[in-house]
């Protein structure tokens, strides 16, 4: 028997403003989820984003207490294209969303911006260059 990833767990502060944030780039959590303590997006290849609220986690962890600051985890999107990458920051940060790193082009060949989720999780969001994707 060998485990096999299947998902990824946020802890979130305010699960209305997570549950909103995630949706806006386009995970598909279900109607309600924001009122629950415990929600769930399933993304391609059937891995799966999983939301807590710091409540329900100490309800089966009761010594349990959030990290100290922001930026423990971080999770990385593909976008189509260079321009997609800048297209998703800008309309992330348009709504209110904290930008970390404005679009650039970076030297191992993707363009590459940094977004932060509500609790201060890093969101990358990146695409390669077309230099980078004729090598």
């Amino acid at each position: 028997m060998t485990p096999r990833f299947d998902a990824i767990g946020l802890v979130v502060s305010d699960m209305a403003a997570s549950v909103a944030f995630y949706r806006r780039l386009g995970f598909a959590f279900p109607n309600g989820a924001e009122e629950q303590p415990h929600a769930e997006a399933e993304l391609p290849g059937g891995l799966r984003l999983l939301l807590d609220t710091e409540e329900s986690v100490r309800s089966f962890h009761p010594g349990w207490r959030p990290p100290t600051g922001g930026g423990r985890a971080s999770l990385a999107l593909l976008c189509d294209g260079p321009d997609e990458v800048d297209a998703v920051y800008e309309e992330m940060v348009g709504a209110g969303h904290r930008g970390e790193l404005k679009p650039w082009d970076a030297f191992w060949g993707q363009r590459y911006a940094v977004l932060h989720d509500p609790d201060g999780n890093g969101v990358d969001l990146f695409a390669p260059l077309p230099s980078a994707a004729a090598q």
